[in-house]
């Protein structure tokens, strides 16, 4: 049922039919671009750097960050090797202009050794984020910390807290797109029971997951246990966020939402049922109830409308579009994003209910939600498309990031729902050409063979009843008429009446066969529809590769450095002084172990015949020139004829550097020469 058209003439089909296709190719477009337009905060520097490893101790460590975060006085911890804490426990908010940067400050004194530092942290998209890193101070020693294995949010409370948000999601989309189904495309259908079930199965979803979000927020940011979820104190803190006040705001607007429902499925349902089955009423009296019905829908309408984008709004000021570029345009385009989302997918579910469930609907139903499928995904393409120009970074994300590869998933997905959809799109046309249900009176005439069907349906049933007689069929034949209530022979003839009714509706449900493909196809769309919103779902809480990559090209490539493994760097480079004796020849440099920290320097002169050259002075320099670290001198003493050497030299970052090596063969003759090198 996605973007079924409506069916026009043969002057009109063509260019529909390019809307249609161009729609849905703009929804593909937007979906493999923006997915679901989130952005987590990522560390993006911090000092002391990871890995770094430093002469002295430092005063303090701070971090930054790539975008707003909220952080709390536990949130950096910084360990010493004995995993005990050496920071003061006081946050600092370093932020300045665009610069997200907060730290601690360190006590004086710290001894020598590697220490571990800690942070969390809250998105401003809602999503928490954590990390770890080390740096050491004179050199690095063992280390007794241990960090949690499991990530931020993760773990049974990260897990509860995944399908409160599914749930959340999915309730929204049950309870908007079937209320405005009704509304829209079915008002007799407000009168249908499994109509009414659907509806507020999707209020009560929607409200018992927001309760169930609230109560986990506290232990899913702060990495606590299930029994924190209790917690009052976590409550109050949580209720002060931006999160905390929206998700009280849906609770809020769920109770208007309540009121809404109670007017749907009562005063409207008897105007809309009972105007649908008025006969032989006066004219007058007529009109006055359709004016009156006329304008209770028109009220339903505009104040669902505007509880259905309060709720929307809940997630929009509270999550993705209320971070980054534009967040007042990006707002009001998420929730209409939302809105059609909820109007596609929540009308489907609709359509497929009532399908299978009342087969009153009539095709008429079928094709204004078609039209209102259609209008859904025009919207979800044009808000899709500016949520890619917003968010998206680069395409090789899509395949080099957990993100991108659950992207391609979603696209997969959608690509197969349009495929179904346009097989929806042709059993629609069918059901809007063939002859309409069969009426009730017809399908009372079938019911006079269901005699075998009412006997196998009440095994326990009398040997002298009438199983072949329709109650409803005859008022003055009516068995019951003369049967005690309460009594077992009435019992047995309410089971026999609820047979028929049953087996009545079921003939009815089946007798078109465009209806019977239509339920088939559009059940298949339901389920594909459910996994494409597990896979969205999962997509808003995992970080997308935009972030990533910004995060990667911020650290300057130190963990591409990193990656270098550990061993001895040595390197011979040919030098000539200019002098006219022993003015030639090559100098070897080799350090041990070459990666960050204490290292052991060896530097040996030779001839061109490779015999040591004894001169006056060699020096080195070290450049990190991506971090705009040195030149870091190293002067190394004489230990032999043509052999230099230094011990405990300190190389504070990985990195490609640059080593500089002047050799200096008398006292006006030297020249420099230089080797850049990867130091892990």
């Amino acid at each position: 049922m996605t973007a079924t058209a409506p069916r026009l003439g043969p002057a009109t089909a063509t260019p529909v039919r390019l809307l249609l296709v161009t729609a849905t190719l703009l929804t593909l477009l937007g979906t493999v671009l923006s997915g679901t337009a989130s952005a987590h905060a990522a560390l993006t520097g911090s000092n002391p750097k990871d890995g770094a490893v430093l002469a002295t101790a430092p005063k303090d460590v701070t971090l930054t960050f790539s975008e707003q975060v909220a952080m709390g006085n536990d949130s950096i911890r910084v360990l010493d090797p004995s995993s005990k804490r050496v920071d003061t426990g006081e946050l600092q908010n370093l932020c300045s202009g665009n610069t997200i940067k907060y730290g601690v400050a360190l006590h004086a004194g710290l001894p020598d050794g590697t220490y571990t530092v800690a942070w969390q942290a809250v998105s401003a998209d809602s999503h928490p984020v954590a990390g770890a890193f080390t740096f050491s101070i004179g050199a690095p020693s063992s280390t007794a910390v241990e960090l949690p294995e499991e990530e931020a949010g993760g773990g049974l409370v990260g897990t509860l807290y995944g399908i409160a948000r599914y749930a959340a999601y999915a309730g929204f989309i049950v309870l908007v797109g079937g209320a405005a189904f009704l509304l829209a495309c079915w008002p007799r259908g407000a009168g249908e029971r499994p109509m009414q079930r659907l509806v507020v199965h999707g209020w009560l979803t929607l409200t018992a997951a927001t309760l169930a979000m609230l109560l986990l927020r506290n232990p899913y940011t702060s990495s606590g246990e299930l029994a924190d979820a209790l917690d009052l104190g976590g409550l109050k803190a949580v209720l002060e966020t931006k999160t905390g006040a929206a998700l009280v705001s849906r609770l809020l607007l769920l109770g208007a939402a309540a009121l809404f429902v109670a007017v749907l499925f009562g005063a409207y349902a008897k105007r809309a049922v009972g105007g649908a089955d008025a006969d032989g009423v006066d004219a007058a009296d007529a009109g006055e109830g359709a004016k009156e019905t006329s304008d209770l829908t028109f009220g339903l309408a505009v104040g669902g409308t505007v509880v259905a984008a309060g709720i929307a709004a809940t997630w929009a000021l509270s999550e993705h579009a209320s971070t980054g570029i534009q967040p007042t345009v990006a707002a009001p385009v998420d929730v209409l994003h939302l809105l059609a989302v909820a109007g596609w997918l929540g009308g489907l579910v609709a359509v497929l209910v009532a399908l299978y469930r009342t087969p009153s609907v009539g095709r008429t139903a079928v094709l204004r939600f078609s039209r209102i499928a259609f209008v859904s995904v025009v919207v979800l393409a044009l808000t899709g498309l500016y949520q890619s120009w917003r968010q998206v970074g680069s395409w090789s994300a899509l395949t080099g990031t957990a993100y991108g590869q659950l992207l391609l998933v979603k696209v997969g997905l959608v690509v197969v729902l349009v495929g179904v959809a346009w097989i929806s799109r042709r059993w629609t046309a069918q059901l809007a050409e063939s002859a309409a249900p069969k009426t009730e009176a017809g399908a009372e005439a079938e019911a006079e063979g269901l005699a075998s069907d009412v006997g196998e349906a009440d095994a326990g049933a009398d040997a002298g009843a009438d199983a072949g007689a329709d109650p409803e069929s005859d008022p003055e034949s009516d068995p019951e008429s003369d049967v005690p209530a309460g009594s077992e022979r009435a019992a047995q003839l309410a089971r026999q009446k609820a047979a028929v009714a049953t087996a009545r509706r079921k003939r009815v449900r089946d007798a078109d066969p465009a209806r019977t493909g239509l339920r088939r196809s559009v059940l298949a769309e339901a389920g594909i529809a459910v996994v494409l919103l597990a896979v969205t779902t999962v997509l808003t809480s995992t970080e997308p590769g935009r972030t990533e990559e910004e995060a990667a090209r911020a650290n300057g490539g130190a963990q591409e450095a990193a990656a270098v493994p550990d061993r001895p760097v040595d390197f011979t480079l040919p030098f000539d002084t200019g002098g006219s004796t022993d003015g030639k020849g090559t100098v070897r440099l080799s350090i041990d172990p070459g990666r960050s920290g204490s290292n052991t320097l060896h530097v040996w002169v030779n001839r061109p015949d490779g015999r040591p050259l004894d001169i006056p002075e060699v020096k080195v320099a070290f450049t990190l020139t991506a971090e705009k670290i040195g030149p870091l001198p190293v002067v190394p003493d004489r230990i032999a004829t043509g052999h230099w050497s230094a011990n405990s030299i300190q190389i504070p970052l990985p990195g490609e550097w640059q080593i500089q090596i002047t050799v200096r063969t008398s006292d006006i003759d030297q020249t420099t020469v230089d080797k850049n090198v990867k130091i892990g």
